[in-house]
């Protein structure tokens, strides 16, 4: 199986004061220039506000499908966001690659680094803040169009222009499109949770909720993360 593309933008960026009365974000991101270090907790010149939901090994790079951005764009929403590679607070961005293409546990090269897909995004509230419009954590959630994060198996270098390899498939079963639709399905059933939370390439927040669902009846409230 080939499954493949090529690094088409990187971004990285810092923490700041972005709204008065909020918390301070990373989520605006700007393009890098020449290779980038990454490490176990991602790209030594990158930065996430609040590590207690961002960041973190099993959240190390996020990574955007370029094409969504048609999509939001046939939106027209009444922001004067512009709907471009590295506007959702994404490190990396690529055509070719979408939520279906690829599936949980599967490693990459990228560049001279490894890495491996961990979970979903969860959008938050900081991406209303951000882009202007108000219901975009939820629209991005509804739609499925999420992107996905990786965890760093191998240090390397990454710069614009490398490639994206896939080299091991761990569970063809679950693509991404999928699993992103199991995390948001309040009707999902107890065996497919089951199934889920014993994914062991899973980040442990995912296994812990798909845990949770298979064990009992559970009702997550999404009101803080989606609208602050």
């Amino acid at each position: 199986m080939t499954v493949s593309s090529t690094v088409g933008g990187l971004f990285v960026g810092k923490a700041k004061e972005r709204w008065p009365g909020k918390p301070p974000s990373a989520i605006a991101k700007f393009p890098t220039a020449g290779p980038q270090h990454l490490i176990e907790t991602g790209f030594i010149s990158d930065e996430q506000a609040d590590l207690r939901v961002h960041g973190g090994a099993d959240k190390a790079v996020h990574h955007y499908p370029a094409e969504h951005y048609t999509f939001w764009q046939s939106k027209r929403f009444p922001s004067s966001f512009a709907f471009q590679p590295g506007g959702f607070g994404e490190n990396v961005s690529c055509a070719g690659l979408k939520e279906a293409d690829v599936c949980i546990g599967d490693i990459f090269e990228l560049g001279s680094a490894i890495v491996q897909i961990s979970q979903g995004r969860q959008p938050c509230w900081k991406l209303n803040k951000h882009t202007r419009v108000d219901e975009m954590a939820m629209l991005m959630q509804q739609s499925g169009k999420t992107g996905w994060y990786y965890r760093v198996l191998q240090q390397g270098q990454v710069q614009t222009g490398d490639p994206i390899k896939l080299v091991e498939r761990l569970h063809e079963s679950w693509d991404m499109r999928r699993l992103i639709s199991a995390r948001f399905d309040k009707n999902i059933s107890r065996e497919e949770a089951k199934e889920l939370s014993e994914i062991e390439e899973l980040a442990s927040g995912w296994r812990q909720y798909f845990f949770k669902r298979a064990n009992k009846v559970f009702v997550e409230d999404q009101t803080a993360r989606l609208v602050g």
